[in-house]
């Protein structure tokens, strides 16, 4: 049986004059995660429009268990307990499994 790849979509609405420094954190996951042998994708990206400091990450992984051992790394854990200090609320996070609508036309 094949595992069923994962995508995570997140939003981040930083506090007044904490954006470059939820921009850093991000940058450094960026760096461990895309090395993860069960990570896809991991970018981020804010919207084009106006002065919207609001951040939003897309994360994709081969399986719920490599999302998961991403979940359980030191520096994971390290970004989740910074945040709370950098974020007006707390994050948004959806997680999605893929369907294959190819599959049902």
């Amino acid at each position: 049986m094949n595992a069923t790849p994962v995508a995570v979509f997140a939003t981040f609405r930083p506090r007044a004059g904490k954006h470059d420094a939820l921009r850093a954190l991000l940058d450094g996951m960026v760096e461990h995660t895309r090395g993860e042998p069960g990570n896809d994708l991991y970018n981020v990206y804010r919207a084009g429009d106006g002065d919207d400091r609001t951040l939003h990450l897309f994360e994709r992984y081969a399986s719920a268990a490599a999302l998961q051992e991403h979940r359980d790394a030191d520096y994971y854990k390290a970004y989740r307990a910074q945040l709370p200090d950098l974020l007006q609320q707390p994050v948004e996070v959806v997680v999605l499994d893929e369907v294959d609508v190819q599959s049902h036309a």
